[in-house]
């Protein structure tokens, strides 16, 4: 975990905050001998939440249906 001084911190904030994203922590240390640990907050979303799609017009059943035909004819 990578160790920095409170007035790097404090200059380089944005550059910090993107070493604990990809390295999961930074260590932020002050004069008085107090150090806090900087970690990136964990997503509470679901990866298969995904805005949906919005149509110019309703589709027909008989088009969903040649649709996903068409996309398993793709992995065969």
């Amino acid at each position: 975990m990578k160790s920095y001084t409170f007035s790097e911190a404090r200059q380089n904030f944005a550059a910090i905050l993107e070493q604990a994203r990809r390295d999961g922590a930074v260590r932020i240390q002050r004069r008085d001998g107090q150090s806090f640990v900087l970690t990136p907050e964990t997503q509470n979303a679901s990866p298969l939440d995904i805005p949906g799609v919005q149509l110019a017009r309703p589709m027909s059943r008989q088009e969903i249906l040649e649709s996903i035909q068409e996309g398993r004819r793709s992995y065969e």
